[in-house]
């Protein structure tokens, strides 16, 4: 394993300089999201008619998005594309109700994160008329989104409030 010259302990790996997000910050930069979000609605400032959380990540910004439009309508779409660490054909597991999707006039997709853009190109395939939303987006990912909070390079690597325990961690420089 080469390891970057920016890490200072050869035996820390790159993942581990990752960029932390506790649930504050998180319910932070979600409702920065709705905020973002209230002025983009259809036809000129009108109402989202329904927010779609692009599970598993998605579902607790959706919440707060939802909670802070007050948007009603919510549903989910699962779509797998990771298997054991690595990057995987996508496949839907679960859809919206294609009703009241339609193609995605006046719904708001949200997600945590847009990575290498993958998921949000297959989502938004399918809806291409909905706006799609995210509070993270890293470089090869942000075209895929229309509107989102703080960008994060590409090889940081997110640890999400539910991701993380809490415990102890060695200093960075060491304690001799």
């Amino acid at each position: 394993m080469s390891i970057p010259p920016s890490n200072p302990r050869p035996d820390r790996l790159p993942h581990e300089r990752g960029f932390h997000v506790s649930w504050d910050q998180l319910h932070r930069d979600a409702r920065a999201l709705a905020w973002r979000l209230q002025d983009k609605a259809p036809q000129g400032g009108g109402e989202w008619r329904a927010v779609v959380a692009i599970t598993r990540g998605g579902m607790v910004p959706a919440m707060i998005v939802a909670r802070e439009l007050d948007i009603r309508t919510i549903d989910t779409i699962s779509v797998k594309s990771y298997r054991k660490g690595e990057q995987g054909e996508l496949q839907v597991l679960k859809a919206p109700d294609a009703e009241m999707m339609g193609d995605g006039e006046g719904v708001l997709i949200v997600d945590d994160l847009v990575d290498s853009g993958r998921t949000l190109e297959l989502v938004r395939k399918l809806y291409p008329r909905a706006h799609f939303a995210t509070v993270y987006a890293k470089p090869k990912g942000q075209p895929m989104t229309q509107t989102y909070i703080t960008e994060v390079s590409q090889d940081t690597w997110i640890f999400f409030p539910w991701d993380l325990a809490l415990q102890y961690v060695e200093p960075y420089r060491g304690s001799d």
